[in-house]
Order: structure tokens, then sequence, then C-alpha cells
């Protein structure tokens, strides 16, 4: 141990007891930054983080569950090897639930998240072009054909239609470029719900968006990177400007 004189085990550092939670978050983090932890890789006990880091098991508690939050880690009650606190890799859950909240809160302009969801989904689509496989144009296809069913509810159309923008980003292939989408496209999710049921032209609305939604598919499907580009970029900027979030407002 330091108090001892020697080095703490595994590079672990002690920490003040000033916000020692916060502290202890900042140790974890330092090991993942550092390679020292990759995914998959166990912590230490509560008990014994509390020891090599010089702080109560309370202040360990409240970081673990401050970095399960933030989709770091893991935790599992009890015992066998399915217990204790492990890595892991939720990129996609963490970017939605902090894009959700965030644009939820107005900190980020719409007009911003529309620039952002361009940019993502331009480069999303183009790997979708030369990447997809048969298994997500099948997908795809299902979604659209009960999106072009008149009788499909705004609420399940909404469902329908996060889950299109999702599989296209998924079907190019680029992990990081796809958990960047999903989560802009699903912190969209609740907004977008509200103005489809704010819309009086509802059947006119789902006709601009179907022609969108089949010109991507279409170019997609045809493996033509900058015609699924200019597709979806369109069709993004026309429900951009159809709906009623739009003219600079934000979302709260």
């Amino acid at each position: 141990m330091s108090g001892q004189g020697g080095a703490t085990p595994t590079g672990w550092r002690p920490v003040s007891k000033a916000r020692a939670y916060e502290l202890v978050v900042e140790r974890v983090e330092e090991q993942i930054l550092s390679g020292a932890l990759r995914v998959g890789d166990r912590l230490p006990s509560e008990r014994d983080l509390a020891s090599m880091l010089e702080v109560s098991r309370a202040a360990v508690r409240e970081a673990l569950r401050t970095l399960e939050a933030q989709g770091v880690v893991r935790s599992s009650v009890g015992v066998g090897p399915d217990s204790g606190t492990v890595i892991t890799g939720l990129t996609s859950e963490a970017l939605t639930c902090m894009l959700r909240l965030h644009v939820a809160l107005s900190n980020f302009s719409m007009a911003d998240v529309l620039e952002a969801r361009v940019m993502l989904e331009r480069w999303s689509a183009r790997l979708a072009a030369v990447h997809v496989s048969r298994k997500h144009l099948n997908a795809m296809r299902t979604l659209l054909d009960a999106m072009n069913d008149p009788g499909t509810e705004r609420e399940v159309y909404n469902e329908f239609d996060t889950r299109f923008h999702v599989l296209v980003a998924e079907a190019g292939q680029n992990q990081l470029v796809a958990d960047m989408t999903i989560a802009i496209r699903e912190s969209m999710r609740t907004p977008i719900l509200a103005s489809f049921h704010a819309t009086t032209d509802w059947e006119g609305l789902t006709e601009r968006l179907r022609y969108g939604h089949e010109s991507i598919f279409r170019a997609i499907a045809n493996g033509d990177g900058a015609a699924a580009a200019d597709a979806i970029e369109e069709h993004i900027r026309l429900a951009y400007d159809a709906l009623q979030y739009r003219r600079g407002h934000d979302i709260g």
C-alpha cells in the first residue's frame, strides 16, 4: 500500500477525500485511457478499490453508479463468473441517453442537431451503399412497406422511421459512425413524434417522407453511395422544413 511506502497494485493511485467519488471516476478513466482496462475486464472488488484508492466503500459505490449510468461499466451482484463490475462498450446507449436529455433541455439548438445529423447520415448512407447486406436490405424493405401502409398509426410510424435510419447506420459497418448516427437520430424520436401529432396534413407529409425513404433505399440497394448521401440529406432537410420544430425553434 502507498501508506507503507510501496507502490499501489496495478497502477491505482490513492485519491484525496474531497469529492472522493468523482476522483474515483477519474482513476477508472485513467486506467481506461492508458489501456490498462479494456472492454470485458473486471474491476477490483468494491472493498479492494476502496483500499487501493484510500476512500470509503460508499465513494466507490457512488463512482460505479456514475460509470454505469455513462455506459462504461456493468455491475452485477452475487457470486460467480457474472458477478462484479465489468468494463463495457455501450457507446450508442450512453450517447443516446446524453443527447436525448440535452436536446430535451434545449442545450443544443435544433439547427445544430440538424447539421450534425445531415453530416453523419450522409456518411452512414454512403457506407451503407458499399457494405449493406441482404439481411439489412430485407429489414429496410419490411419497414418501408409498413410505413407505406396508410393505416399505420403515427406512434408506430415514428418507431419504424427511427428503426429505418438506424438500419442505414448499422449497414455501413463502421461502429463509431453508426453509434454517433444512432445517438443523434434516437435523440430526435420524441420531438419528431410531437411534430407528427401536430401536423394537419398527415397524408401529405407521409407521401413526402415515403418518397425520401424510397430514394434512400433504392440508392443503397444499387450501391450508389453519392446518390444515397444526397437522398438522405434531401430527406432530412425536407422533413425538418415540413415539421413543426422548424424555423429555428428549439425543442424543450
